[in-house]
């Protein structure tokens, strides 16, 4: 009967764990059909223009999945919203300066040691940089007045600069797996975040666990 009991109570508390912690809103609720497309698992070292075009996927609804290339004759990067380049070997993007209506980027599991400056990119609002080599946060985000989502989880990343926990307005932060053990003095910037995710981390001590939670009693935090 302890059992049982033991039982409910973890299933109870991981079910208010998941109904507090706000994800972001998906894709499909925020940007148009047309203007998302899929370019993932196609082995790509060097983004390029060309290719989003030529590979590129669109998925519209009854339709379903179409080439990009098929839908319009001549192709303006401008006019996309959301590219998502997952699961490739990339390891240079320069190509995305052209992509200047990006408002969602994914760039997960792929090779990437550095980022080129996006700082063009201003109406950015989402980007997930998961699993790949970077060391440092990339300089470029400070410029981006709209970011509202960041995922840096599984990168190489060792500490947070000042300036990026002086960047207000963000929402999400996903930290975890990486080797960040603490986070900047000042985090009142941060107070505007819904959730931050640290998990897999070797924090410094309970003590700075205790001071993050204590600066951010509005956001979900999970270490």
């Amino acid at each position: 009967m302890r059992n049982t009991a033991a039982i409910a109570f973890v299933g109870a508390a991981l079910a208010a764990l998941t109904g507090c912690f706000k994800e972001p809103v998906p894709a499909d609720k925020t940007v148009p059909p047309e203007t998302r497309v899929w370019l993932k698992g196609k082995g790509l070292v060097n983004l390029s223009v060309d290719a989003v075009f030529k590979d590129g996927l669109v998925f519209l609804g009854d339709a379903g999945w179409t080439n990009l290339s098929a839908r319009v004759e001549k192709f303006d990067p401008a006019s996309i919203d959301y590219l998502n380049l997952d699961y490739n070997a990339l390891t240079n993007v320069e190509a995305l300066s052209a992509f200047t209506g990006l408002r969602w980027l994914r760039l997960n599991d792929n090779a990437l040691a550095s980022l080129p400056d996006l700082s063009s990119l201003v109406k950015l609002r989402r980007v997930y940089f998961r699993n790949n080599r970077l060391a440092e946060v990339p300089a470029f985000l400070k410029d981006l007045p709209e970011l509202d989502t960041v995922d840096l989880s599984g990168t190489q990343i060792s500490q947070i600069p000042d300036w990026f926990a002086q960047k207000g307005g963000l929402s999400h932060l996903i930290l975890s797996n990486t080797r960040i053990s603490k986070l900047p003095s000042d985090l009142s910037a941060w107070k505007s975040l819904k959730s931050l995710q640290m998990g897999g981390l070797k924090m410094e001590s309970l003590a700075e666990m205790k001071r993050i939670r204590s600066a951010l009693p509005d956001t979900t935090i999970v270490f």
